[in-house]
């Protein structure tokens, strides 16, 4: 995952600013190159930008991560950087100079003016036989593709003119630069439909106020009263000199309605817009029908590289319902940042070593089983570590038995390895088989085991240097309690080592390893106090990154009759909770004989279904809040639940297959005209609002509730908008609108984490 990502180029822009002369320029300079860095496209939320980024990652050409802003900047990039033996952009000092001149003529241009001095001067060129620069030999340059650019984006009557046009011509038959522009234009297509509307309200609100784009955009939100239209903007947040009701009123006034907006009125100090939804709607349902699984995807994080560990179980003990959370929210979390663009790593972060792994082996002594251990080796392992536990109640000395055994482990005693290695790989092979039903997988396996005495001690070193580590009562701690954060216990002066000090660590690690933008740890609400200690001796050690490391929490998760403890063995085990259900909704399957006999493989369909009410169940409230495990609701189908999303989905698939035609791309949306048809639109437009809010908020709740009011639209159209005995082309239209519906929920539930059924 991090090769991939050190080896992609990052180039996100704006409608206003079509990168065509530099993916040209990217294609012709890799042209002869074996191994060439992938270059991604991606929009950027302003659509009035006038600037492309690329952003170059750390990796095989540059040392630290660079951003470029600007066509000009990054046209250049492409040309020096990948240097293929063309005359792209000529080191000689005449010729580069009259390049600049070129690349700061395209570099100022504003419109059409600009524009067409550049057109006026390719024309001149054209005619002039002994031109040494413009497509010289039949050769294109850096210049050529940046006049080009400016020429096909801004000034397209000088196209009429035949001497520019047969240049235009002469340009795109070079191999690779016409298939930049269909790269390009398939990007473009990609807007999100709605900031079209909302970047046509900001455009006059900036010029009528000076308001930046920036400050209004996040502030456009839907009225709360959908009588007062589609989009409104509170004046008061916006700031502005004066009264905000009389400013409301004076913007309502000036503000000119177009195509786009049909609508600008005041309520108070709200700004009410009113949109096209004709034009919503036909710009929007081909969109979708075209990106499928891309739809809702945004380029918000392109060229970040995020580290999210989550899920991290003690090896030999269950994985029960408490992992169950952080599982799911870290899945969760990777799945929206890459829908934004980010690269992510999933590390998995176990628990597999400490004292509790000597008193483990020493159980295994008494009451351990090889048959028992490779049938079942994390319940066998629960079993042995209960009754030892129970044990040592009574019989204290088993404690110094345990120590004396990690002792062992820790001088690298062959044997005591030998136990642990297999304890911790029988029982990763077992957490692989659960993650798989859950539809999650990782990156990277790795372990408390994997940080070393000698790198804490580095890490003891360094705080001692840093005057920061103090002896305490045969303890080494770091005094916080003037950040309002108590001490902090490194280690012992004995030279034992804490969980505090492996991932002090581990951080530091990560960071010279991949050198992350963004770090999560995703684990409950009790460790709270043990990251606010972590990120803060971070920050102490002068690590400038430790304030984008983020501990992402959540609630305990808890039995009926209490907190659930591995200890006491009073845990449910998650195999038996998704055993249960799975069979529960299996049994409730069953009852419909005919849809059962049309599935074909009920077993898995039944466990898809069982595993989509416990996640939606787990996810429908905030995660903060602690999780009841209560049986009699996990086995509750009825009402806004998993097995309801999956309903939707697999009702939707079942349309597309029963209409027996497919789609014209002529499809007349204009048919699209009830109240539920607008309705679900309006909904299915605002997905990719919801993609890039919960890259921030990171609360899967917020996709629950989207996909609940999501279905529920369609349940209200499905009871009107009938497919089946309608004339073709409204048939077409309807069936459009529901393949949108089923694409948007099906990216919902995926994000999520759960498997879109097609069938149930």
């Amino acid at each position: 995952m991090t090769d991939a990502h050190a080896n992609t180029l990052y180039l996100s822009f704006s409608p206003v600013c079509l990168p065509y002369a530099e993916v040209a320029t990217y294609n012709l300079a890799t042209s002869t190159q074996q191994s060439k860095p992938t270059l991604r496209l991606g929009l950027a939320q302003d659509l009035l930008s006038l600037h492309p980024t690329l952003v170059v990652p750390a990796g095989p050409l540059t040392t630290d991560k660079v951003k470029l802003v600007g066509k000009s900047s990054i046209t250049r990039f492409f040309a020096r950087a990948f240097k293929n033996g063309s005359s792209l952009y000529d080191e000689k000092p005449a010729l580069q100079y009259e390049a600049d001149k070129w690349f700061d003529a395209v570099r100022a241009g504003k419109g059409e003016a600009e524009a067409a001095k550049v057109a006026d001067a390719i024309k001149a060129a054209a005619s002039s036989a002994g031109d040494k620069f413009l497509l010289q030999n039949g050769a294109v340059t850096v210049a050529d593709l940046l006049a080009w650019d400016a020429v096909r984006t801004q000034c397209a009557g000088s196209k009429d003119n035949k001497g520019v046009a047969s240049w235009i011509s002469a340009v795109e038959a070079v191999p690779g630069v016409k298939g930049a522009v269909e790269l390009v234009d398939a990007a473009n297509a990609k807007v999100h439909q709605l900031d079209v509307f909302r970047y046509e309200i900001i455009k006059q609100v900036s010029a009528l106020t000076g308001a930046s784009g920036d400050a209004i955009y996040p502030l456009l939100e839907e009225p709360r009263d959908a009588a007062n239209g589609d989009l409104s903007l509170p004046l008061p947040r916006l700031k502005l000199p004066g009264n905000p009701v009389q400013i409301a009123k004076d913007l309502a006034t000036n503000f000119k309605t177009n195509t786009l907006i049909t609508k600008a009125a005041s309520a108070g100090p709200f700004l009410n817009f009113s949109i096209n939804r004709e034009i919503l709607r036909d710009r929007l349902l081909p969109s979708v029908l075209i990106q499928e699984s891309n739809y809702g995807r945004n380029a918000s994080g392109f060229g970040n590289l995020a580290i999210v560990e989550f899920s991290s179980p003690n090896i030999a003990k269950p994985f029960h319902a408490g992992h169950l959370r952080s599982t799911i929210i870290g899945n969760f979390i990777k799945n929206v940042l890459e829908s934004a663009g980010w690269a992510t790593v999933s590390i998995n972060y176990l628990g597999d070593w400490g004292k509790q792994y000597g008193l483990l082996a020493v159980g295994f002594e008494q009451y351990g089983s090889d048959e028992e251990l490779e049938r079942d080796p994390i319940r066998h392992l629960f079993d042995v570590y209960v009754n030892i536990n129970r044990d040592a109640e009574a019989k204290p000395e088993i404690h110094d038995q345990a120590r004396d055994y990690f002792k062992r482990m820790e001088d690298g005693e062959t044997d005591a390895l030998g136990l642990w290695q297999k304890f911790r790989n029988l029982s990763i092979v077992k957490y692989k088989d659960i993650y798989a039903r859950l539809n999650v997988s990782f990156d990277i396996y790795s372990g408390e085991s994997q940080y070393s005495l000698n790198q804490m001690r580095n890490v003891l070193e360094e705080l001692n240097d840093l005057s920061l580590l103090k002896p305490d009562a045969g303890a080494l701690i770091v005094d916080l309690k003037q950040h309002k954060l108590g001490t902090a216990i490194i280690g012992k002066t004995n030279g034992s080592m804490l969980y505090l000090s492996r991932d002090i660590a581990a951080a530091i690690d990560r960071q010279n390893y991949y050198k992350f933008d963004e770090m999560f740890y995703v684990v409950g609400s009790q460790q709270d106090h043990h990251f606010r200690q972590l990120f803060k001796i971070l920050e102490l050690m002068g690590k400038p990154w430790s304030e984008h490391c983020h501990h992402i929490n959540f609630g305990m998760v808890k039995s009926k009759d209490g907190n659930m403890s591995t200890r006491k063995g009073t845990v449910v085990f998650l195999q038996d909770i998704l055993d249960n259900v799975k069979g529960e909704m299996h049994e409730v399957m069953k009852k419909n004989e005919n849809k059962y006999a049309q599935i074909e493989d009920p077993e898995m369909v039944s466990d898809l279904v069982g595993i989509s009410a416990i996640v939606v169940q787990d996810m429908a409230a905030r995660r903060v809040k602690d999780y009841e495990l209560d049986w009699n609701r996990m086995l509750s189908f009825e009402g806004d639940s998993g097995p309801y999303l999956q309903f939707a989905h697999s009702r939707l698939c079942s349309i597309e297959r029963k209409a027996g035609f497919e789609v014209s791309p002529s499809v007349d949306y204009s048919l699209l005209t009830e109240r539920q048809a607008h309705d679900l639109v309006d909904i299915i437009s605002r997905w990719p609002d919801v993609v890039r809010d919960v890259t921030t908020t990171l609360e899967p709740c917020n996709v629950v509730s989207y996909s609940l009011k999501l279905s529920h639209a369609v349940s209200s159209a499905l009871d009107v908008l009938w497919v089946m005995g309608q004339e073709r082309p409204l048939a077409e239209a309807r069936l459009a609108l529901y393949r949108a519906a089923r694409i948007t929920l099906g990216n919902a539930l995926r994000s999520i984490g759960l498997k879109p059924l097609e069938r149930m």
